[in-house]
């Protein structure tokens, strides 16, 4: 297996200790069970995400989603029905599953639908007010002399 050196991202970044503990996450992960069950994700607009899976099989009441200290998480357990059958062939996994999410700071789960198998969770980015670029004014250097004149004068 080939590991790869993230301590240049880690001398040459400051306070994306988040990215970093992904990435080593991600690196790390057990790809076993990476492709069950299989995803999209999809930008639906402006700041407007969605990720659907593919859950045939499962109803909403076998189904549970959480968000927590930014990882969504998607878990998926069959109920028992009590039936014991036989397969000629079984294709359909119905097997208990647990998806993992990392979301990007300020994203939102706003809802999710289950419709003909696809699980759908809809999110959204909403930087507060706060955090968004603002446009500061220049002015010559005579008129910031002038403004602080004019304020000494008032105080």
């Amino acid at each position: 297996m080939n590991t790869i050196d993230l301590s240049p991202l880690y001398r040459s970044t400051i306070g994306f200790d988040r990215l970093g503990s992904l990435l080593d996450t991600a690196l790390r992960a057990d790809q076993s069970s990476a492709g069950y069950p299989p995803y999209n994700i999809e930008v639906v607009g402006d700041n407007r995400y969605g990720i659907t899976l593919a859950v045939a099989g499962f109803e909403e009441g076998e189904l549970d989603i959480q968000v927590e200290r930014g990882v969504l998480t998607v878990r998926g357990k069959k109920t028992d029905e009590g039936k014991e059958r036989k397969y000629l062939h079984q294709g359909i996994a119905t097997r208990t599953f647990e998806r993992k999410f990392s979301l990007a700071d300020y994203v939102e789960v706003t809802g999710a639908q289950l419709n003909n198998g696809l699980l759908t969770i809809s999110l959204v980015k909403e930087i507060p007010e706060a955090m968004k670029p603002k446009n500061i004014a220049i002015s010559s250097s005579g008129n910031l002399i002038q403004h602080k004149a004019e304020e000494s004068k008032a105080a």
